[in-house]
């Protein structure tokens, strides 16, 4: 029997395994993405409330690669909003060397709504 046959009606190949064929995957490995928790939250909003859209996301075998873009897109805006948030509100490291309990205070709460907005706007 032959270790690998090809299906041209399909397009697909297939690999002798034992006495069974199946379909062969890619040989390249995949890249490695972190999960972080912006991609943890939306992958739960995803399977609680746009089931359609995680069905189709796992047929096509896009999920992976789709939770960790949404993942650095939310990081990236986080990062943003928290840099511009502590400009317009005037908190820098003159604020951080005059009242350094002061200052993370009010860079947890820019923090905070920053979140916020990611989670509103990204994540759900």
């Amino acid at each position: 029997m032959e270790k690998y046959i090809i299906d041209e009606k399909a397009g697909l190949k297939y690999e002798l395994v034992g006495d069974y064929y199946f379909l062969a995957g890619d040989d390249e490995p995949e890249e490695y993405r972190p999960i972080g928790i912006w991609e943890q939250r939306h992958l739960r909003y995803l399977r609680q409330c746009k089931k359609t859209i995680y069905t189709a996301l796992v047929i096509e075998g896009k999920l992976p690669g789709y939770l960790a873009d949404v993942n650095e897109q939310a990081e990236e805006t986080l990062f943003q909003l928290v840099k511009q948030m502590a400009k317009d509100e005037g908190v820098d490291e003159a604020v951080k060397r005059r009242d350094q309990l002061g200052y993370v205070q009010r860079m947890n709460s820019i923090r905070n709504r920053a979140e916020e907005v990611v989670l509103n706007e990204i994540i759900y």
